[in-house]
Formats: structure tokens, C-alpha cells, sequence
């Protein structure tokens, strides 16, 4: 299980280290274009509240942190789904039950997340 840390705030945001891994591509672009937006998910049972969601904008610090040593494969579609996301006026969407391919006959679910 990743982490995002999020401007000053010291509790992370958990995500899998799939789902952070193409998230972290996905905000670095934008951000590296000047580009603000929100970032939206619900939560797992397991956390308070039911959804959140944050303000992302270049000036916010942003840090993220992945259990595992190894990187991720990333999957283009997949990718190119959040990027279309976050180009919306509803923001960034994430769904924790998503699936992401690995490759085109081997998509793996995603585990749940759970937020701090």
C-alpha cells in the first residue's frame, strides 16, 4: 500500500502501489502543464466519512511514497482513462474497485485502500 502526502498535512492518503503509480504520472503532468483540478475518492470501511476530495494545484506539496522497491508497470489505457478524468470538470475520479490490466488477457483488481 502507497502513500500520498498531501500539502502540510502529516496522515497520508493510502492507494495501492498500481493505482498510486499511475496516479503519481497522471498529477505530475498536469501539474507540469500549470494545471489545477481535484482529486476525488471514496473511502473503504475501514475509514471515517464516506468520500474526499483535495485541490490539486502546483503550489500544494505533494509526496509519493510506494511499499515496494520495484516500479510499477504502467498501462496506457489506463493512463489515458484518469488523464481524460482529470481533464473533466468533475476532476479526478478514482474508483478503488477499478480494474487495471496488466497486460490485454490479464487485467488484477485492485486491493482497497484504506484513507487515514
Amino acid at each position: 500500500m502507497g502513500s500520498l502526502y498531501y500539502g502540510s498535512t502529516e496522515a497520508p492518503i493510502h492507494f495501492p502501489d498500481r493505482l498510486l503509480a499511475h496516479l503519481k504520472v497522471v498529477v505530475a503532468t498536469k501539474l507540469r502543464r500549470g494545471e489545477s483540478f481535484t482529486l476525488s475518492w471514496r473511502h473503504t470501511d475501514a475509514s471515517p466519512g464516506g468520500r474526499s476530495t483535495i485541490w490539486i494545484q502546483p503550489s500544494i506539496a505533494l509526496r509519493f511514497v510506494f511499499e515496494s522497491v520495484e516500479a510499477e508497470q504502467l498501462n496506457a489505457a489506463f493512463l489515458q482513462e484518469l488523464a481524460v478524468s482529470a481533464n473533466s470538470s468533475g476532476g479526478l475520479s478514482i474508483n478503488m474497485d477499478q480494474l487495471i490490466p496488466d497486460s490485454v488477457d490479464r487485467p488484477r483488481r485492485l486491493s482497497a485502500a484504506a484513507v487515514a
